[in-house]
């Protein structure tokens, strides 16, 4: 299965509007259950949810940025003949398709969003030069960024109906291509790790925990901009 953004998705056919009842946050979310949330005004409820999905988005296209730049670096140092190149350079184009229907999301909802901090762009370049020095250490932090957001999306498809069209659309697709995407960087751990030194292994193991709980945070939390704009308690 594989989706181009802009003839895959009509565009046209479903028009974001800000203050749509659809934006609002179901009551199993994890903020839309709580007493604050379900006491402010229905229009309130709608941009604080939608505010959560452009933002979500907006951090979605810098690490699928961080995650194509060291998806080459990685396929550099493939030898010929090896399927992985092949693949690789199928979920680089993948990922800038999701990073391109991300932003036109974000662009037709006219929604603002934070840009990046230059600290965490000089982290961004670090962690893609990971894909050449270090694959697995790097797959790790695929994984960490790609997992929370795979689980987020299914919990929503679950209430497809409720869901903007468009949204509900770039759900779907990203879904599907990333479940790809988690194959292979499972697969090359699995493959790759015991074939590491105890040094690099040692490593993986200090680095996972703090890794993934640091990605899921910066995955699923609302930024702190948002936090102050709407004064989330």
């Amino acid at each position: 299965k594989y989706y181009q953004a802009f003839k895959d998705i009509d565009w046209d056919r479903h028009p974001i509007v800000p203050t749509d009842p659809c934006f609002r946050l179901e009551p199993d979310h994890p903020l839309g259950k709580t007493t604050w949330y379900q006491n402010l005004p229905e229009e309130r409820q709608a941009l604080l949810g939608i505010d959560l999905v452009t933002s979500s988005m907006k951090t979605g296209i810098v690490f699928e940025n961080v995650l194509q730049r060291g998806l080459l670096e990685l396929a550099l140092t493939i030898p010929d003949r090896d399927p992985k190149f092949r693949y690789v350079y199928h979920e680089v184009i993948e990922e800038a398709q999701h990073s391109l229907m991300f932003q036109e999301f974000i662009d037709r909802s006219s929604r603002p969003t934070q840009a990046m901090s230059r600290s965490d762009k000089h982290l961004t370049r670090f962690v893609a030069g990971l894909g050449r020095r270090f694959p697995e250490l790097f797959l790790l932090f695929v994984l960490g960024g790609e997992e929370p957001i795979d689980h987020d999306q299914r919990r929503a498809l679950q209430h497809r109906q409720s869901l903007h069209p468009l949204l509900a659309r770039i759900m779907q697709i990203h879904v599907t291509e990333e479940a790809r995407h988690l194959c292979f960087a499972r697969g090359w751990l699995e493959e790759r790790v015991p074939q590491l030194s105890a040094a690099k292994r040692c490593l993986l193991c200090l680095a996972a925990p703090l890794l993934l709980g640091f990605m899921a945070r910066a995955m699923l939390e609302p930024p702190e901009s948002l936090v102050k704009q709407h004064a989330i308690p």
